[in-house]
């Protein structure tokens, strides 16, 4: 496709299977500019990137995750709308989340995450990660094939995130029952409804019991932890502000790891001298891990909405307008990293990507999800002795075809068929 000025990255369906050529169309017109559909400006460039991330003074989150739909509630007027922002935010999509706060609400709601997400818990977590990825492996791979992100990533990962979190073994099918689902993200045709639907509710209504009940009789468990986390002036939190953060480890966590891992095995089926290389060598797993993040971020894009005027890359930007900031056109800028749009598993500056972000925003969850991803990589490898794509669902080497997500802010297949030759004593 050639025409870009007519596709709405938006709105329509073109650019789901492949985004990258329009993202390239874009940076080389130029790093900084507004799309004709929207009026949404679109920052491609790496250094731009960087700039808006680490400017949340200018750029307020509020956005961050709906972007142009619905849209602010109210006129954005004048060369400083920060006043607008403040009064009308709540009545933006998913306003409670740590992603579209601001300081100092998200300065008090990140420091009560860290809290929750301490390098203790994160060990003790990282501990449970092998057991259970060979209990769930135990029967994905038995049959020789499989569909890995419903038969293993969506299990294993709400698995780790349930134990990071305390969940407890009791709770936890009841966990998977009513989080495997298919995300209703923010995408192609989104509306206010659609991005409203979501595991939000259910995950308030179990946190906010399980924080209620440990508060009246605190255990020796991580969910008494949760609910006596404090914020940094000591002052204890709302139920509800506890039961927010967790919730939001939980749901972002866990759809955003599960697309790591389907696209980081989607590479090394596809590419056998990959493979090899990763099972000769597994001191290249971190390195082959942060080279999937840069070339197939699972975030496309994260939004913010400038307060005042302001320039980017030499770009004026009014006061009142919505930037999507690409994290994965940034991860492909050629004025960063040689031949981007090429997979190199020894590329010495892989972990300078974006797919987690930059700033107050960076993701928290982002050792976390390594260490899951590391851990899926090296049970895989170790249980098999070949892993390809399966031809039967997704053609031929030269004429593969997939499904991705038709969302405009996620990355990720819907499904990815394998079939693997399966290590001796490997089924058990």
């Amino acid at each position: 496709m050639d025409d870009f000025e007519s596709v709405d990255f938006f709105r329509g369906d073109e650019l789901v299977a492949d985004p990258y050529p329009y993202f390239d169309a874009l940076r080389a017109r130029c790093p900084v500019q507004r799309e004709g559909h929207h009026g949404v400006m679109m920052v491609t460039g790496y250094d731009e990137a960087v700039e808006v991330f680490h400017d949340s003074g200018t750029f307020s989150s509020c956005n961050s995750v709906t972007g142009p739909f619905p849209g602010f509630p109210v006129p954005l007027e004048g060369d400083d709308v920060s006043g607008l922002i403040e009064e009308h935010r709540d009545k933006l999509p998913m306003s409670d989340q740590l992603p579209t706060l601001d300081p100092p609400t998200h300065t008090d709601h990140r420091a009560l995450m860290m809290r929750l997400i301490t390098p203790k818990r994160l060990r003790e977590n990282e501990a449970e990660m092998g057991r259970i990825a060979d209990l769930l492996l135990d029967d994905f791979l038995a049959p020789g094939e499989g569909e890995l992100i419903s038969g293993f990533a969506g299990p294993f990962t709400l698995l780790i995130i349930a134990d990071l979190l305390g969940v407890p073994d009791e709770d936890r099918e009841e966990f998977m029952r009513r989080l495997q689902r298919r995300p209703q993200s923010a995408g192609v045709g989104a509306t206010k409804d659609t991005m409203a639907h979501s595991p939000l509710e259910y995950l308030y209504a179990r946190f906010t019991a399980y924080i209620e009940d440990r508060r009246r009789e605190p255990r020796d468990d991580v969910l008494t932890g949760l609910a006596l986390a404090t914020f940094p002036d000591g002052s204890i939190p709302d139920v509800m502000d506890v039961a927010r953060v967790a919730s939001n480890v939980f749901s972002a966590g866990q759809e955003t790891t599960v697309r790591l891992l389907s696209n980081g095995l989607r590479i090394m089926a596809e590419d056998p001298e990959v493979q090899r290389l990763l099972r000769e060598d597994r001191d290249l797993v971190p390195n082959f891990i942060e080279e999937t993040l840069r070339l197939e971020s699972p975030i496309k894009g994260d939004f913010r909405l400038s307060r005042t005027p302001t320039t980017v890359g030499g770009v004026k930007v009014p006061a009142g307008t919505t930037m999507m900031v690409l994290n994965g056109a940034a991860n492909r800028d050629p004025r960063h990293f040689d031949d981007p749009g090429t997979f190199d598993v020894a590329r010495r500056n892989a972990r300078h990507h974006l797919a987690f972000g930059r700033g107050i925003h960076t993701c928290p969850g982002a050792p976390l999800a390594r260490a899951e991803a590391r851990t899926c990589i090296e049970r895989l490898l170790d249980r098999t002795t070949d892993i390809r794509l399966s031809e039967r669902a997704h053609g031929p080497a030269g004429d593969r075809s997939f499904s991705y997500l038709p969302t405009y802010i996620l990355r990720g297949l819907t499904e990815l068929h394998l079939e693997f030759d399966l290590a001796d004593g490997a089924a058990s």
